[in-house]
Formats: structure tokens, C-alpha cells, sequence
């Protein structure tokens, strides 16, 4: 327990960025993963006669206009949002890794590849979602595919460029002198130098996520309307922004901050896995 304290004030004192990002996103992520424990209401339940009701000890945050309380809705939805963002850059990372690779050490595949990769990524994130939810169900799945799909040829291209300068290096091409199989060279020496920037990239991808999925449910193409998700309650308590303003801002005010979050351990993980970054700051 000692070491792990020491651990974290040397982090706080040599990457503060990283340490409130890191902290601030695990505490959300945290409070997602229990919410449906710690709701001090039912997030689903109406109840008619306390519509609207401002801030309370019953209601931290008063309810929207069926009477739901809003404390509990965004509690809840802030784990369908950790696990849109967390989702999505997974997947994105792991499809966007596996043909990076390809593309940048198996010449023949380049071409081909990187042309597909140029198609997907004329085609803008919210639009395909919208276009996938007309043809399937609005459902959380279908958001996160959409985005994965969208997300993956800008991973690709990263990885590619990384896969593309180490190729050219003394010890890859020692490596491919001395016999070594393709795979063994991408599994000692290609992948390990692709992680420090694939796992920035990541936070990103899932930052983006987690905003464009809260847009898709403000414009009603996102998560159904029974799911509670920080989008789609924005958009059932705009049109009492007058009455009560709550309905709006606290969704948003998450929103934001966890966003700023992820992008504050994105910021902070690249200081830290940049050896050049990493220089310069010392």
C-alpha cells in the first residue's frame, strides 16, 4: 500500500496532467460501473406529480418532466457513455492495428488497403450511424460498430506510418538478413514500438465516442429513448430549458468533463511514452 501511494505522488509531482486526468476518469468510471447500485432512484421510474421539481435532498437534482429524477438518469448514463468510449476505441485500436500492420510491412497489401481505408474515411461518423440505425434497431451495439467502423482507417494510417519508418531501420533489416520469419519480426520489433502511440490515439478515439454518441441520441438516432444516456437527456429536457435548466446543463457538464478527462490522460501518456516529449520536458 506504501509503495503504491509513493507510485502515485511521483506521478502527481512528474505528470500532474496525467494524474488529475487519470483520477477524474477512474472516479467516473467508477461511479458508471456502480450506478445501478448506488441510483438513489429508479432511473425509468414516472411519476407525474413530481414533474419538474426543483433540486432537493429527495432529488439532488430535481426531476425532468415525467417526474424521473435526474440525479439517477445521469448517474446511469454515464456508464452507457464509459462504455461507448471504451468499446469503440477498443475496437477501433485492435481492427486499426491488425491492418496498419499489414499495410505498412506487406507491400502488395498497401495500395488496396490504404485506398479502402480512404473510402471509409470520406464517410462522416454521424451520418453512417444514422444510416446503420435506419437499417437496424437503435441500440447501443449498432452505435458502437458505427463509430468503430469510422474510427479504424485513422488508427490504420497511424500505425502504417509507424510500421513504415521501423521498416526501414538497421535492426529490422538486420533481423529480415538474418532469417527471421515475418510474423516473429512484427511480434518483437514492429508491434512494441506501435503501442506508445496506438494507446494516445485510443484516448482520443474514445473521447470523440463518447461525444458523437451523445449527439446521435440528442437527435434521436443514438441509444433508445428507455436507455438513459447523457444525449438523449438533454434532448427530452430542451424544450423546458426556461423551467428547468438543469436538464440540460448537468448532462452537459458531465459530459464535458469527461471528456476533458480522457483527453488529459491522452495529453499526459503522450509526454510520458514520447521519448522526445519526455526530453524536452526534463
Amino acid at each position: 500500500m506504501v509503495e503504491w501511494l509513493a507510485a502515485l505522488r511521483r506521478l502527481a509531482r512528474e505528470s500532474p496532467t496525467l494524474a488529475v486526468g487519470g483520477g477524474t476518469l477512474l472516479l467516473i468510471a467508477a461511479l458508471g460501473l456502480v450506478a445501478p447500485w448506488i441510483a438513489p432512484h429508479d432511473p425509468l421510474a414516472i411519476a407525474p406529480t413530481n414533474s419538474l421539481e426543483p433540486a432537493s435532498a429527495t432529488h439532488l437534482l430535481g426531476t425532468d418532466q415525467l417526474g424521473r429524477d435526474l440525479f439517477s438518469r445521469i448517474l446511469v448514463g454515464t456508464r452507457i457513455s464509459i462504455l461507448v468510449g471504451a468499446a469503440v476505441a477498443a475496437l477501433a485500436t485492435i481492427g486499426g492495428l491488425a491492418i496498419g500492420l499489414l499495410a505498412g510491412f506487406v507491400r502488395v497489401l498497401d495500395g488496396p488497403l490504404m485506398r479502402v481505408m480512404d473510402g471509409v474515411m470520406s464517410i462522416p461518423g454521424v451520418l453512417f450511424a444514422i444510416a446503420l440505425m435506419a437499417v437496424f434497431r437503435a441500440s447501443v451495439e449498432t452505435v458502437v460498430i458505427a463509430l468503430a467502423i469510422v474510427e479504424i482507417p485513422r488508427v490504420v494510417r497511424l500505425v502504417r506510418s509507424v510500421v513504415l519508418t521501423l521498416r526501414e531501420l538497421p535492426f529490422v533489416e538486420g533481423a529480415i538478413v538474418s532469417g527471421a520469419t515475418t510474423f516473429g519480426i512484427v511480434r518483437r520489433h514492429i508491434l512494441p514500438n506501435t503501442l506508445a502511440p496506438l494507446i494516445v490515439q485510443a484516448t482520443y478515439i474514445a473521447a470523440s465516442a463518447i461525444i458523437i454518441e451523445a449527439a446521435l441520441s440528442f437527435l434521436g438516432a443514438g441509444t433508445p429513448p428507455e436507455v438513459p444516456s447523457w444525449g438523449n437527456i438533454m434532448a427530452s429536457g430542451r424544450a423546458f430549458f426556461l423551467i428547468a435548466p438543469m436538464l440540460v446543463l448537468m448532462p452537459g457538464v458531465v459530459l464535458t468533463l469527461t471528456v476533458l478527462a480522457i483527453n488529459l490522460v491522452g495529453d499526459g501518456l503522450r509526454d510520458r511514452l514520447d521519448p522526445k516529449l519526455r526530453a524536452a520536458l526534463k
